[in-house]
């Protein structure tokens, strides 16, 4: 089907409620299309992969007036690492037989793995990590099998690769991260719905130093600044890590501002690329190649430029404004740094410099905070990672935005204060929290990983996959499932989230998140996903006793004025959107209808206009948005805060060509398991029947495929890379099959399923009996999960129904008798 092309000036193709997309055009005159869809594009049966060719020869030059994204990822587009990079020696190269025999590290054995994983990183960073270079890497290589960890692996030797030997839980390595007394947090909010950084304090920390949170791997510095060496040594084991990596952090290292020639009010402007430091600023730690954030204070007047003023969410003392950039020169005598790429933000001298009252009272410092020891060059390909809850059910935390249990809200894996890192083709399932997560971060990537569910997806911000202060980085080719959202935030710019197959929001979270790129996603957002979905915990979300968020999250969430002062501020400018295949489901079982779906309009939010990206909140009738919540489907294009007058013809704004769209996998993944419950766990009740299997046992009996039966009004086939067969039925009304038995008896029958969000039933008829079997919530549609029942046949053939059509069934892949 050809494409059509809208005139300049159209605008945007909103999703209404009535399931007609409207385009206006420049004319006046409306067009309209019917975009309703009964089935999720790309997102069911399987998710849409690319296989994009990320290298820097595919990658396009900027286009005039949009940032230049062609950097985006590590080392500024060169190739992730391969064989030819690791380092021949065998001393820094660790095996899994050496991880056995030196570090006690054995897979399967039920011990603690976590000090002998450490202990191996440790050995590296000591003794290979000096000499190492991005083409000389160390090698850690995890064996086969289940790994335990009871708390967080640091991950701070640079140029290292923890590679694990694969990432199907049946096969490859599994890092099972049950967190222990040390580890778990032990203060809660008042409320009790959220761990709370703010009141675990030791000395003069406070947990918050740690944010964004404990992981089960964190890349990130652990050198404890001298100044706080005592009070380190002082804290107890749960609260050692507040003190880590504080070195790093701009009370410590950052350095305070003067007025640039000419000026009274600021250090640099946006554009520049020299910033004025005091006269009497520390230079020790400003080196020609290192990195330095430059962070911008807020100011009142900064606040009011998003209309982010309001009487309900205070104003803070922050430096929200901020970007990681390479040193390019250092005047010790003339107290200047020159950085890499212009200044994308002005640098007041302090938040009063531009004008502005004080915010509560008191005068907060701009910054020029170098980074003195980023954790640079280090890779985690290749492993499942998991963090069993045995007191906890997993079908519980789907479409499920509150906090399971707020002691247990480890992240997966953490990047802070990292340069130049990745993360490849890891496997997560139920992590604590944040399965991946940035804070401090510049040219990471984050490439071919499949992060599903989270126990915690609630107050505090919980559960997304989430890039905050984050910079120049790519995620490409990522799937998600059950995950809060995926989110840019607290001033992250100029990443690229391309091919990336998703079930949540793209959130623009707040806090002058700008110039990010989001192309080439799939994206199916459910009426289920909603703030209004939470079962326990919800703090002041959609769960809440007062003023509950009511709303839908459509796929698109931008942090508008007042609302956004909640995180430190609105979102910021130029926000790229383009050729992506977004959905919402606006009603419980209702079709799916696609949201800003022209192929080739670049979509900018937060500019007055096509080029430069010039700052511009979103607003109706002139009148600046308060909330985007209930404002979701307004058309904010003809200078109201979204330009869309700008089409491009290519298949990408950032690479040159793009691979065909491929329907799942080319093998089909295992399924995932759930996670191990603890050996002293105990059902709290007795199963009538037998519960799903994640592992499907190898049946002696007869295999019936689901689209070969005769089949009801609206049943469907559709394809499924990961089913017998490759093809599943879905929407189902009834499935007839022609079963044959030897004899007349009671014969067991295994149903291959998925259930994807709930539990959904069906009827059985076979025999003349018809029982109702209820077929338990699955986490996604790339997971084939079995129930067994039993069934009366006659001996010969037998006609068995499976049916519902009244509500909505299970999607069905086979049935085995």
């Amino acid at each position: 089907m050809k494409r059509r092309r809208l005139a300049f000036g159209a605008t945007l193709a909103l999703l209404l409620a009535s399931g007609v997309v409207a385009v206006g055009g420049a004319s006046g005159t409306a067009a309209t299309t019917t975009g309703a869809s009964a089935v999720p594009p790309g997102v069911t049966p399987t998710p849409v992969l690319r296989a994009l060719d990320l290298s820097a020869a595919n990658r396009r030059a900027p286009l005039p007036g949009l940032p230049d994204w062609s950097k985006a990822g590590y080392r500024g587009g060169q190739p992730l690492p391969d064989a030819t990079d690791i380092n021949p020696s065998a001393s820094c190269q660790i095996t899994p037989a050496q991880l056995a025999s030196t570090y006690g590290v054995v897979p399967n054995d039920g011990k603690d793995d976590t000090n002998g994983i450490q202990a191996a990183i440790d050995k590296l960073k000591s003794t290979c990590s000096p000499t190492n270079s991005y083409t000389k890497l160390s090698l850690i290589t995890f064996p086969a099998g289940v790994l335990n960890v009871t708390h967080e692996i640091e991950v701070d030797a640079n140029y290292t690769i923890l590679r694990g030997s694969g990432s199907d839980p049946a096969t490859g390595t599994s890092f099972e991260y049950r967190p222990d007394a040390n580890t778990l947090y032990d203060t809660l909010t008042p409320d009790g719905t959220d761990s709370d950084g703010d009141n675990m304090t030791s000395g003069d920390g406070t947990m918050g130093w740690a944010w964004p949170g404990t992981g089960l791997f964190r890349v990130s510095s652990r050198t404890v600044d001298p100044s706080y060496q005592s009070e380190y040594n002082a804290a107890p084991a749960n609260r050692k890590e507040i003190f880590l990596g504080s070195i790093n952090q701009h009370w410590k290292a950052g350095v305070k501002l003067r007025a640039k020639p000419g000026e009274t009010t600021y250090a640099a402007r946006q554009g520049d690329t020299v910033v004025y430091l005091a006269t009497n600023a520390n230079m020790t730690n400003f080196k020609v190649g290192g990195f330095v954030n430059m962070m911008a204070a807020n100011s009142q007047k900064f606040y009011a430029s998003m209309d982010a003023v309001s009487t309900t969410y205070p104003e803070e003392n922050l430096q929200m404004r901020q970007q990681i950039f390479t040193i390019s020169a250092v005047d010790t005598t003339n107290h200047t740094v020159t950085i890499d790429k212009p200044l994308e933000y002005d640098m007041p001298i302090d938040s009063t410099s531009d004008g502005s009252a004080p915010i509560d009272g008191s005068v907060y410092a701009s910054q020029a905070s170098p980074i003195v020891e980023p954790v640079v060059g280090v890779g985690l390909e290749n492993f499942y990672m998991t963090q069993p809850m045995s007191n906890l059910n997993q079908a519980d935390s789907v479409q499920n935005y509150g906090n399971m249990d707020p002691h247990a809200e480890m992240n997966g894996i953490v990047l802070k204060w990292a340069v130049n890192d990745w993360v490849q083709g890891i496997r997560s399932y139920m992590t604590g929290s944040h399965p991946i997560v940035t804070e401090e971060a510049k040219n990471v990537q984050i490439q071919d990983n499949f992060l599903d569910g989270s126990w915690n997806k609630g107050a505090g911000g919980r559960g997304y996959f989430r890039g905050s202060r984050v910079w120049d980085s790519l995620y490409a080719d990522n799937v998600t499932r059950n995950l809060r959202h995926f989110t840019f935030q607290w001033s992250a710019s100029d990443n690229v989230a391309i091919g990336n197959d998703i079930d949540s929001d793209f959130n623009l979270h707040g806090g002058y998140e700008r110039r990010n790129l989001i192309e080439l996603n799939t994206q199916a957002v459910p009426y289920d996903h909603r703030a209004g979905n939470c079962k326990s915990n919800c703090g002041d979300d959609g769960g809440a006793t007062t003023t509950p968020d009511t709303s839908n999250w459509f796929p698109i969430y931008w942090t508008a004025g007042q609302k956004g002062i909640k995180w430190s501020g609105a979102a910021g400018p130029q926000n790229v959107f383009f050729d992506n295949t977004m959905t919402k489901q606006l009603s419980a079982g209702g079709p799916y209808q696609p949201y800003y779906p022209l192929k080739n309009t670049i979509y900018q939010f937060g500019v007055a206009g096509p080029s430069g990206g010039v700052y511009h909140p979103l607003d109706v009738g002139g009148t600046p948005i308060t909330d985007w919540a209930k404002n979701e489907q307004n058309d904010y294009t003809g200078g109201h805060g979204v330009d869309a007058s700008r089409t491009d013809t290519g298949q990408s704004l950032f690479l040159k060509t793009v691979a065909p769209v491929t329907s799942g996998p080319t093998t089909s993944p295992t399924p995932t398991p759930t996670p191990t419950p603890t050996p002293t766990s105990t059902p709290t009740s007795t199963p009538t029947s037998t519960p799903p299997s994640s592992t499907p046992p190898t049946s002696p009996g007869k295999s019936y495929e689901a689209e070969k039966a005769t089949l009801g009004t609206g049943t469907t086939v559709t394809s499924c890379a990961h089913c017998s067969g490759g093809k599943k039925i879905s929407f189902l009304g009834s499935a007839t099959f022609s079963v044959t038995a030897p004899t007349a008896g009671t014969y067991p029958m295994t149903i291959y399923f998925m259930s994807v969000g709930s539990v959904h039933t069906a009827t059985v008829t076979a025999g003349g009996v018809t029982q109702t079997v209820n077929f338990p919530a699955t986490p996604d549609y790339n997971t084939v999960v079995t129930l067994k029942v039993q069934v009366t046949l006659k001996a010969g053939t037998n006609s068995l129904a499976i049916a519902n059509t009244a509500g909505t069934g299970p999607n069905l892949d086979r049935i085995v008798i």
